[in-house]
C-alpha cells in the first residue's frame, strides 16, 4: 500500500490572536505550494489547534506518513525538545502512522533577505518622512527572541552580522527579549551612547504578539530619553514571500532526506562552554500543562492584538463572552538557582574537577551525573527556564507553584476561588540556565 503523505506546521503558539491568525497563514501558503497533501498546523501552548489535533485531523483524512515542520526561526528548546517530544508521543499511540521531523528555518540567505526587505522598508520610509540619514550614520539593531540554547542565541547574532555587512549600517548590534542578555532596554542604552544618528530596531520575529509589542514600547522608552537620535521600529518576517519558499524548502529536505539539525553545536550532545550539564538532558516538553488553554480572546474589543489581559470573568459576564480561566504564573521569583548552576570546566562548579581528565572519562562522569533531585521549579517573568512565562497581569491573583515532581496549580481568582491540583508525575530534569544571575538579563520584558 502507498503511504499518503501530509504536511504539519509544528508552532509555539501566542497569547496574540493576530499571531496565531498570522501563523495560521504558513499552512493557508503550504496548502497552495502542495496541492497533492494536505496540510494542517497546531501549537504547543496558549492556541488552538494543538499539535496533536492537528495530527488527528491528518489521520482522519488517511495521512500515514506525516512531514512535520518547526515553525520556528533557531533550534533551541521547542525545537529540539518540546516539539520532538509531542511527536514521538503521538507516533507512539498511533502505530499505523509515520512522522518524518525537518529542521528548522535557521540561518538561510532566502530569510535574510526577507529580513533585508524589512528593514529597507523601514528606511525608507524614515528617509521620506522624518528625513535622510545615511547608513553609515545608522545603527541596525536586530532583536532575537532569546533562549536558554547558546547556539539559538549566536545564530541572532550571525544574522545580525550578514544585514549589518549586507546592507552597510554603520554599526550593528544583537539584543534579546528574554531568557538571554542582553535585554531590549539595556541594548538600545548601550546602543545610543555609540554617537548614530538613527537607530533601526529590528524584531528577528516570525509574527507579532506580546514581545513584539513588548520591543516596540520599550524602543518608545528609550528612544523619550535620547531625542537626539531617530529611533526606527521596522516591521517583524511575517509572511514575506520568502519566508514562506523557505518553509517549502524544509517540507522538500524531508522528502529528499536531507533534513538535518545542527547537532555539532548542540548542547545536549556536545561539550559548549559553561552547559557541560546539559548533556544527555532528558529531551522532553514541558508545555502539555498549557496546551490549548487559549490566550486573548479572538472577539474582544482590542481586536485580538494583545496579551489576553481583557479576558476577565467580570469582563466576559458584562459583554456576554465565554469566560475561561487563564493561565498565569503572574509573581516574578528569585533568579537564584537551586543547585551549583557552573558546571563549566573552565569555570570551575561541579565538574572543575574533570579538567584534566580524559574525554571519554569527562563524558561518562557528566552523562552519569546525580541529578540535583527534586527542586521547585517557579515559572516567574524572570524565571530563567528558557520560556516566556510572562503573561502579564489579569487583575487578579493567579499564584502557581510548580514542583516538578507534581505540579500543584492553585488559581484565586477575583471572586471566587478555583483551587485544583494536577498531579503529572514527572520530573523534567531541566538544567538552569548558567546566567540566570546576569545583570543585563535573562529575564522576558515585563510590560511598560
Amino acid at each position: 500500500m502507498t503511504d499518503k503523505l501530509g504536511i504539519m506546521v509544528c508552532g509555539h503558539g501566542s497569547r496574540n490572536q493576530n499571531a496565531a491568525r498570522e501563523f495560521a497563514v504558513i499552512s493557508e501558503a503550504l496548502r497552495a505550494r502542495n496541492p497533492e497533501m494536505p496540510v494542517e498546523y497546531g501549537y504547543l501552548e496558549f492556541c488552538n489547534p494543538v499539535i496533536s489535533a492537528g495530527l488527528d485531523s491528518l489521520r482522519a483524512q488517511g495521512v500515514t506518513r506525516v512531514l512535520a515542520i518547526p515553525g520556528m526561526l533557531f533550534a533551541a528548546g521547542h525545537a529540539k525538545n518540546d516539539i520532538p517530544s509531542v511527536l514521538n508521543t503521538y507516533q507512539a499511540q498511533n502505530p499505523g502512522m509515520v512522522i518524518h521531523y525537518g529542521r528548522e528555518l535557521g540561518i538561510d540567505l532566502k530569510m535574510i533577505r526577507a529580513a533585508g526587505d524589512r528593514i529597507q522598508e523601514a528606511v525608507d520610509e524614515a528617509n521620506a518622512t522624518l528625513g535622510f540619514i545615511d547608513k553609515h550614520e545608522t545603527l541596525l539593531m536586530v532583536v532575537g527572541r532569546g533562549s536558554s540554547d547558546p547556539d539559538a542565541n549566536s545564530n541572532a547574532s550571525k544574522v545580525m552580522r550578514m544585514l549589518w555587512e549586507g546592507m552597510g549600517f554603520g554599526w550593528g548590534e544583537t539584543c534579546y527579549s528574554g531568557v538571554t542578555f542582553p535585554l531590549v532596554e539595556p541594548g538600545l542604552t548601550h546602543a545610543a551612547k555609540l554617537g548614530y544618528r538613527r537607530i533601526i530596531v529590528f524584531p528577528y520575529f516570525l509574527f507579532t504578539g506580546v514581545l513584539v509589542k513588548r520591543i516596540y514600547s520599550y524602543t518608545d522608552e528609550v528612544a523619550a530619553r535620547h531625542p537626539e537620535i531617530q529611533f526606527v521600529k521596522a516591521s517583524y518576517l511575517n509572511d514575506h514571500p520568502l519566508v514562506l519558499d523557505t518553509f517549502q524548502d524544509r517540507v522538500g529536505e524531508i522528502l529528499t532526506g536531507a533534513a538535518v539539525m545542527n547537532c555539532q553545536m548542540c548542547k545536549y550532545r556536545e561539550q559548549v562552554l559553561g552547559f557541560e550539564a546539559d548533556i544527555g538532558q532528558p529531551q522532553e516538553s514541558h508545555h502539555h500543562h498549557v496546551e490549548g488553554i487559549g490566550g486573548g480572546l479572538e472577539d474582544c474589543p482590542c481586536k485580538g492584538d494583545c496579551d489576553a489581559s481583557c479576558r476577565e470573568e467580570a469582563f466576559c459576564r458584562e459583554h456576554g463572552l465565554p469566560f475561561t480561566p487563564l493561565h498565569s504564573h503572574a509573581e516574578p521569583n528569585d533568579l537564584t538557582p537551586s543547585f551549583d548552576y557552573t558546571p563549566s570546566t573552565t569555570l570551575g562548579g561541579r565538574y572543575g574537577h574533570l579538567m584534566n581528565a580524559a574525554p571519554d572519562a569527562e563524558l561518562e562522569a557528566v552523562m552519569n551525573a546525580p541529578s540535583s533531585g527534586k527542586h521547585v521549579h517557579e515559572h516567574g517573568d524572570n524565571c530563567g527556564c528558557g520560556h516566556d512565562h510572562g503573561h502579564g497581569g489579569h487583575g487578579h491573583d493567579q499564584g502557581h507553584s510548580h514542583d516538578h515532581g507534581a505540579h500543584d496549580h492553585g488559581h484565586a481568582h477575583a471572586g471566587h476561588d478555583q483551587g485544583h491540583s494536577h498531579d503529572h508525575d514527572h520530573d523534567h530534569h531541566h538544567a538552569p540556565y548558567p546566567h540566570a544571575d546576569h545583570p543585563l538579563g535573562p529575564k522576558s520584558m515585563k510590560k511598560p
